[in-house]
């Protein structure tokens, strides 16, 4: 039984090592995409990539908000006018973002892109714009306008001039479907990191987990936190590249849907959930909310978990995450 045991052992070991990581780099989406995959050779590693990089295109050609003849384009396109029947995919995922809006008071809303553009990131502001004009900029912006006819499977909305973008919560999205997709496919282990939305299963093969470091926004160069990623998602939301300041105040080039005025306090919030999807969504709800608020809608919700970093450099953490365990 011992010799039995042994042998067995030894060719678990064998069949284990003789699997390969590989990965590769991209831009799909305006964006970084990274897909890594265990593999038994080149042939398989390539052949699970490429089925990844497939169902980003595929998605991208049903929900991306600029490209013109997608199914959300035309749901824009048709604002104020009619309803736009969608396939399902596309439905459910409008009804869970809708969902979000709902938990997070409207900090996360996907109409978001109905906004008047007129806050700039790029070093040209000299000024901030008046009253008026942000209240004015977010006038066409509201998840409640969002109308959803389930049986007939159809997206309106209901004013003329909205619009909507699944930008805080399509990558995320798609890093979920693309993990599903491979594991149906027979890829037993993997990252996919679309812009910062990342998805790990399975494990490394010296049988180890995937980890993620989380990097100190006030100095990328240096790493506070490694975390393994055990069948689940971060995603990390930050402004310490895009911000503007007025008159010692730092504002975040993550706006308040429900204000117009870009969201202050916070530099970085990585979301830790067992979907990218909610992780993405959540992670923009929280940088909007503010440390505060961010945190206790956190610590109410079941297996999400948070960290912020404040504009002073200082690390918040949900409830049940101990950063001692973690800790470079």
């Amino acid at each position: 039984m011992r010799l039995l045991f042994f042998i067995l052992s030894f060719f678990f070991s064998t069949v284990l090592s003789a699997q390969m990581v590989y990965t590769q780099k991209t831009n799909m989406l305006g964006s970084p995409f990274e897909m890594t995959v265990v593999a038994k050779d080149s042939v398989e590693g390539n052949y699970f990539i490429q089925k990844a990089i497939e169902e980003v295109k595929r998605i991208e050609h049903l929900i991306s908000d600029w490209i013109p003849n997608t199914q959300i384009s035309k749901v824009n396109q048709s604002a104020g006018i009619t309803p736009v029947k969608v396939d399902q995919e596309v439905f459910q995922l409008i009804d869970r973002a809708i969902k979000i809006s709902k938990l997070t008071n409207g900090a996360f809303d996907i109409s978001y892109a109905s906004m008047d553009k007129i806050w700039k990131f790029d070093g040209s502001m000299k000024e901030m714009p008046t009253e008026e004009a942000i209240k004015n900029s977010v006038a066409k912006v509201g998840y409640q306008n969002i109308i959803l006819n389930e049986k007939e499977s159809t997206i309106f909305l209901k004013n003329k001039g909205m619009k909507l973008g699944l930008g805080g919560i399509g990558q995320g999205y798609i890093a979920d479907k693309i993990k599903v997709l491979l594991i149906e496919s027979g890829c037993k282990s993997g990252i996919v990191n679309v812009s910062g939305d990342i998805f790990a299963w399975g494990k490394q093969p010296d049988g180890k987990p995937w980890t993620v470091a989380i990097v100190n926004p006030i100095n990328k160069n240096k790493v506070f936190a490694t975390f393994p990623l055990e069948d689940s998602a971060v995603e990390t939301s930050g402004s310490y590249e895009k911000y503007v300041t007025f008159n010692g105040k730092r504002y975040s080039h993550i706006i308040d849907p429900r204000t117009g005025y870009p969201a202050t306090g916070i530099v970085s919030v990585s979301v830790f959930a067992k979907t990218t999807e909610v992780a993405d969504a959540l992670a923009t709800g929280v940088f909007v909310l503010g440390v505060d608020v961010g945190l206790d809608l956190i610590n109410q919700l079941k297996g999400i978990e948070c960290i912020i970093v404040d504009d002073k450099g200082v690390v918040h953490t949900s409830k049940n995450i101990d950063m001692k365990k973690f800790d470079k």
